[in-house]
């Protein structure tokens, strides 16, 4: 584990997105569902979307136990965001993660995402097992010694 005990407490946050790609017919079901339907059948989930929002976070709150000598990390702020497009159907998925630390927020924003997409896949593999996972990548990231990094396209930034 790298020894961080010398660096100052900073705050830091890191931004992260990902994309899983359906087929239409999958995405207008989790958007749009019928009333009174259950898309998956009997053996459905719930809200596809709020089952993502809440493991992605509970996923950034556990990265350290996941991603190994990863720092633990007290999160104080932690966001889910994920929109429906088309052409191509896909959810596009961003996370927001910002501490006080000595070290770095970039694997909590990440795995959040990819935890995310993974929640996504196992509610829809029954009716979709071509959804692809795709493109995960950190979008921004402030704080500690390295400064400010920002992908040009940065897709997750607030409009």
């Amino acid at each position: 584990m790298v020894d961080v005990s010398g660096k100052p407490v900073t705050v830091r946050s890191a931004r992260a997105r990902g994309t899983i790609y359906l087929q239409q017919a999958t995405l207008d079901a989790i958007t749009d569902p019928c009333p009174g339907t259950d898309f998956l059948g009997d053996r459905g989930k719930g809200d596809v979307f709020a089952a993502a929002r809440i493991a992605g976070i509970m996923a950034a709150k556990r990265c350290d136990e996941l991603i190994p000598l990863c720092h633990s990390l007290a999160l104080e702020h932690v966001v889910i965001d994920l929109q429906p497009r088309c052409d191509p159907p896909r959810v596009e998925i961003c996370s927001e993660v910002t501490c006080t630390a000595k070290t770095g927020a970039e694997m909590e924003a990440l795995v959040a995402v990819s935890v995310a997409a993974l929640t996504i896949y196992d509610m829809v593999k029954a009716v979709d097992k071509a959804a692809v996972i795709s493109d995960i990548q950190l979008v921004e990231k402030s704080g500690g010694k390295s400064g400010h990094f920002s992908r040009e396209e940065n897709v997750c930034k607030e409009e």
